[in-house]
């Protein structure tokens, strides 16, 4: 096992709980816009845009308590301000089009994927159940590249899409964060 993978999954094995609460925000962000079919286009924009902020806030948490332990803290950070900005756009831009939010949440989305698969790929030879995090990040990047390529859906639609990525994507975060709790127990070993 390599120093970086080591150093990644007992950075996943701490910080599981943030895991799993980034998969139950994204959950609840999902059932939200499932079961309140009565909100309006505008009200599902700004929850798209809370849920980006806290999902990033998350994200960067977790990044700045292992930038003094771990020296690939830096991933989760550039994720999380990424996410960030395109939270904060969403709330400092009302007037954007839908289309151009769609493009927001597409790039978030395929930047995020990408950086879920680079640490899935280092973290390989040391955990089990690693292929949720590519799954997860495949899902995001096929997700931002759908939304590029079909922008005419329709917001309406388009956010139904979010809602089903946001909840799929929850529970492989919710499944990994409980592997994650365990990997403590396997790096023990090394």
């Amino acid at each position: 096992m390599s120093v970086v993978e080591k150093t990644l999954a007992d950075m996943l094995s701490r910080n599981w709980w943030m895991l799993l609460l980034r998969g139950l925000v994204a959950i609840a962000f999902g059932i939200l816009i499932f079961t309140q079919p009565g909100m309006s286009l505008a009200a599902r924009i700004m929850l798209f845009g809370i849920y980006a902020l806290a999902d990033g806030l998350l994200s960067v948490w977790t990044g700045i308590a292992e930038r003094k332990e771990r020296e690939y803290w830096w991933l989760l950070l550039i994720g999380g301000l990424l996410s960030i900005g395109v939270g904060v756009l969403t709330f400092m831009v009302p007037g954007v089009t839908a289309l151009v939010l769609l493009f927001f949440i597409a790039i978030r989305s395929i930047a995020m994927g990408i950086i879920e698969i680079v640490l899935a790929v280092h973290l390989r030879k040391v955990i089990k159940g690693e292929w949720l995090l590519i799954l997860g990040g495949l899902l995001s990047i096929v997700f931002g590249g759908i939304l590029m390529a079909q922008p005419g859906v329709g917001a309406l639609a388009v956010l139904w899409i979010i809602a089903t990525y946001a909840i799929l994507f929850g529970v492989l975060l919710v499944i990994l964060a409980f592997k994650a709790r365990s990997f403590g127990k396997l790096l023990a070993r090394f």
